[in-house]
């Protein structure tokens, strides 16, 4: 029960955040920009976005999944800290390398340190739903045909937000990744009952 309040804190967290920050950011649109785009370098807020949402974010997700990992991979428990921490790692990279302005596929050395913990993220997110979905003995019929839908879910967005041409329409191609590796997380700690 413990692993799905603060799956659930997270989640809020973040979520109450990207909207606060985006509230101070008369430019910002969410179906244009990605989430790291609120702490790009130079923005005004990127310290508090990095330092503030970025960070804790993925310190909850550590304090959550290195617990789990524990458990091993072979049980639903161990996919859950695997995911976590996956996800983890893309928060703690947005913090500690902010994205160029406009967040571009190629830049800077700190994008791409950015878009490496992204691909961590997303990659590992992916593999953390197949283990789910192996890992699965008693549950309803439905649980496992989703885990591996959410984890194609997770690879086209990886796909998506790698094209240039998707560009206008990048913030959303993300915040479906992010809905179903978040989902995914409440999902996995309420199934784990961790």
């Amino acid at each position: 029960m413990v692993a799905l309040l603060v799956a659930a804190l997270v989640t809020t967290y973040l979520a109450v955040g990207i909207w606060w920050f985006a509230r101070r950011r008369p430019d910002y649109r969410h179906m244009r920009h990605t989430i790291s785009e609120l702490g790009e370098y130079g923005a005004r807020d990127a310290r508090g976005v990095g330092l503030g949402l970025f960070a804790p974010v993925g310190l909850g997700l550590l304090a959550l999944g290195l617990p789990a990992l524990s458990a091993g991979l072979e049980n639903l428990r161990g996919a859950l800290g695997l995911l976590a921490v996956a996800v983890a790692v893309g928060y703690m990279g947005a913090a500690l390398f902010p994205c160029d302005p406009g967040s571009p596929l190629a830049g800077s050395w700190r994008q791409q340190l950015h878009n490496l913990a992204g691909g961590v993220e997303y990659a590992g997110g992916a593999f953390a739903l197949v283990q789910a979905s192996a890992a699965l003995t008693e549950a309803p019929a439905w649980l496992a045909p989703w885990l591996r839908v959410s984890a194609g879910v997770i690879v086209a967005v990886t796909v998506g937000l790698s094209l240039q041409a998707a560009f206008p329409i990048r913030g959303s191609v993300q915040r479906i990744g992010e809905a179903a590796l978040f989902g995914n997380i409440l999902l996995l700690a309420w199934l784990s009952r961790g």
